[in-house]
């Protein structure tokens, strides 16, 4: 039985082309600075972003917690929002590496405001933690990839630069919102003090993130990055796919932005189904199986059984992501096969 995997854009595998790129790939000692694929990586990831520097990670994790422990000292506030990546999937890295506080913010779309970020800036009092950083998770996972819009980040930028608070975008698939708005990689990082951006989901590439900000800050870095474990040695061989993924899947994620819509009106039309369309707009799809009569984990085994594999995200909520191993003919194929299954 053929598995159409819709669980993550993570499952993603090299193609034929992009191993032959890992195969060829010219290789050094990165822990000493001098494999010339992952300095290239560098280089090239930074000029996108119109950053000074960028530095190569083995995780959009790591790359998140070596941005926040790099800027931050202990009792620090951090502001998020509350079902983000970095309060939800880094096992409480936040407070584990850099003993920060963290102050989220309820949002209905995965979007706060800045409003919301001024009321949450403690003023200077020693009983309280020094409020420092924001943090942005663009485009929002657990939100249906929503896209965080540039004009109201400009906004939250004036009042971190009132209160002199950095700025951190995890950026894990700041590139389907690139795409899916045509608003430039370098226009969406320029609020920010640092980010971080993932190589290894809709792009393709099999392992690795990168870190951008000022030549300063990533030199800082990369001592942490140390620290972290997360110093490899001939790590161009993996550089080297970022290096492909970039020069050829970028511009594709417009296709898994459509497949996505596909699915989700396609699943929409499934009775005991459900889907707000207006949240589809990249390649996340997020549905409601409440109706069903049952919860996310049996429906998502049931599909698993006939082929299809999806993660429950909590209580009836399902998600699926489309990418470039899975074609808009197989989509179409999935929803047919969900249509007929009882449930």
């Amino acid at each position: 039985m053929e598995f159409i995997d819709l669980r993550s854009d993570t499952v993603t595998r090299p193609s034929v082309e992009m191993r032959r790129a890992i195969a060829g790939a010219e290789v050094g000692d990165d822990v000493l600075g001098d494999d010339p694929t992952v300095n290239r990586l560098q280089k090239v990831v930074a000029e996108m972003f119109d950053k000074e520097a960028s530095l190569y990670v083995p995780s959009g994790t790591m790359g998140n917690q070596v941005a926040l422990k790099t800027i931050s000292q202990p009792g620090w506030e951090l502001i998020c929002e509350r079902e983000c990546h970095i309060v939800n999937y880094e096992t409480g890295g936040p407070a584990v590496h850099s003993s920060l506080m963290i102050n989220m913010i309820t949002t209905e779309r995965g979007v706060f405001t800045a409003e919301q970020v001024e009321k949450l800036v403690r003023p200077a009092n020693i009983h309280a933690p020094i409020t420092k950083i924001v943090e942005i998770e663009n485009t929002h996972n657990r939100q249906a990839g929503t896209i965080f819009p540039l004009g109201e980040i400009k906004r939250i930028r004036q009042v971190a630069d009132r209160h002199r608070l950095y700025m951190h975008l995890d950026g894990a698939r700041i590139w389907n919102a690139h795409v899916a708005t045509g608003i430039a990689l370098a226009d969406w990082a320029a609020p920010f003090d640092t980010a971080s951006v993932c190589l290894s989901k809709g792009l393709g590439a099999p392992v690795g993130s990168m870190i951008l900000g000022t030549r300063d800050f990533i030199d800082k870095a990369r001592r942490t990055r140390k620290l972290f474990g997360g110093g490899m040695r001939q790590a161009g061989i993996l550089a080297a796919a970022g290096l492909y993924a970039l020069e050829h899947n970028l511009p594709r994620l417009a296709e898994d932005h459509e497949k996505a819509r596909v699915l989700a009106e396609g699943i929409n039309c499934i009775e005991g189904f459900r889907v707000d369309l207006s949240r589809v707009e990249t390649n996340i799809v997020i549905f409601e199986v409440a109706d069903t009569g049952r919860d996310s984990n049996y429906i998502s085994e049931k599909l698993k059984e006939k082929g299809i594999g999806s993660i429950p995200f909590g209580g009836t909520k399902i998600r699926m992501v489309t990418h470039l191993d899975v074609s808009m003919a197989k989509v179409k194929k999935a929803v047919a096969i969900m249509a007929e299954m009882k449930w």
